[in-house]
């Protein structure tokens, strides 16, 4: 009768250490890695442990799937044992069902249920134990692992899966689903971050036709009256055509000259006190661009197509803004961009990026062949379309609403059903 007790005793000590195993693999697959890495960075040892086992996830799992299967079999064996002794032949049917219940809901369902649930937690409670059976149990392990790779080589098993990926990050970001504005405005942000080596300075650029720029010719008194109007502290000066740039007039050096001279502009040579024009090709991303006015220390550039041609010009600001969103100060120009309407629809003009749609609608809108919501209709209806025209396209209904020669001035878009899109305020 004590043995009968003692293996009881034995049985459920077993069941008990699969639970252990299967509770470790579900809350050290399901840490956060990243949490993990701050806490390491910390100073939490338990953390760098855990860390440690994320290194060696195959060794880590080979451990516990070692251990969890030695228990479930002992203990499966001593209740056979047990109840054939009881029962005769029939206690091996007996002994498969009640083993068969107990690993199921004790070893397994609740461990796993639990550490799923608190997988942080979890895993900085087990990693120091773990990291100690890894060790003991290595050489059988990487015995196992020989074997498997043996195994798998025929069919290509050995090639190296796929590491994190951008992608990876994009749906770390978008699970975080919270409507609250602030947390809105950081999912927009660190999109934004991510998409920087991906987006193109002339989908991000003030176009020419929006840029103030000076001619150098002019009389110097009304070269001066231009830029102490101008809203801007850098502006482009050219000379013969507007597409010769030949420098960039800072509001600052000139009228430090001007005061230099007295307030006397008679011999001011503006030219001569203008900053190198540096010009940058529209195809930079906004990443290497960053990178270059960080490098450079400048704020401003000139962006040309692939024929020199002049196209717009780009900022730091212009760059931090698609990071942080729109940053408005007292040299901006406020532009009606976008008006909701009572039935849900949006009217945009049509020099409205796709980008900012995207980020302050949190839209799906392809961005790949137009940067604009205008271009985006003229690319996917494939002509110039009438007022009045409508299409649809990605879910969107998209109405002409109005067109100032061949160019769509503003246009209704009707989110799809369901969309509910939200307007900071």
């Amino acid at each position: 009768m004590i043995s009968l007790y003692v293996t009881i005793a034995i049985i459920v000590v077993l069941l008990t250490m699969s639970a252990f195993f299967s509770g470790s693999e579900t809350a050290l697959t399901a840490a956060s890695r990243p949490l993990m890495h701050q806490l390491a960075q910390n100073g939490d040892p338990r953390a760098a442990v855990v860390n440690g086992l994320h290194a060696r996830t195959d060794r880590l799992i080979g451990t516990l799937l070692l251990g969890n299967n030695l228990v479930n079999i002992l203990a499966s064996s001593l209740a056979t044992s047990v109840l054939i002794t009881a029962f005769g032949e029939a206690g091996i049917a007996y002994a498969t069902i009640l083993m068969t219940t107990m690993v199921l809901i004790f070893a397994e369902i609740m461990p796993k249920t639990y550490a799923f649930r608190n997988p942080n937690g979890v895993a900085l409670t087990v990693g120091r134990p773990v990291a100690l059976l890894v060790a003991v149990l290595s050489p059988l392990t990487q015995a196992t692992e020989a074997i498997v790779r043996l195994a798998l080589r025929p069919v290509g098993g050995a090639q190296e899966g796929i590491g994190p990926s951008i992608e990876e990050l994009r749906g770390a970001i978008d699970l975080h689903t919270a409507d609250e504005p602030e947390i809105r405005h950081e999912r927009a942000m660190l999109r934004s971050i991510l998409d920087l080596a991906e987006v193109q300075v002339g989908e991000i650029m003030i176009h020419r036709k929006n840029v103030v720029t000076i001619d150098a010719d002019q009389p110097i008194d009304d070269l001066v009256t231009q830029v102490l109007a101008s809203p801007y502290t850098r502006i482009p000066l050219w000379r013969d055509v507007p597409d010769n740039i030949i420098g960039v007039i800072h509001a600052k050096a000139l009228l430090r000259a001007v005061r230099e001279s007295e307030g006397r502009t008679d011999g001011l040579d503006v030219v001569s006190m203008a900053a190198e024009p540096w010009f940058v090709p529209e195809s930079t991303t906004l990443l290497d661009q960053l990178q270059a006015f960080r490098r450079r220390r400048e704020h401003f550039a000139i962006v040309v197509d692939e024929y020199g041609s002049l196209m717009g010009v780009v900022t730091l600001e212009d760059i931090l803004e698609e990071i942080v969103g729109d940053i408005d100060d007292e040299t901006d120009v406020a532009v009606a961009g976008v008006v909701r309407q009572p039935d849900g629809s949006f009217v945009v003009q049509g020099t409205v990026t796709i980008r900012d749609l995207n980020r302050k609608f949190e839209w799906r809108l392809p961005d790949e062949e137009a940067a604009t919501i205008a271009g985006l209709v003229l690319h996917e209806a494939k002509r110039i379309p009438e007022v009045g025209q409508a299409f649809m396209f990605h879910g969107f209904r998209f109405e002409i609403l109005r067109r100032h020669r061949q160019q769509i001035a503003a246009i209704r878009v009707t989110p799809p059903p369901g969309s509910e899109p939200v307007v900071d305020g």
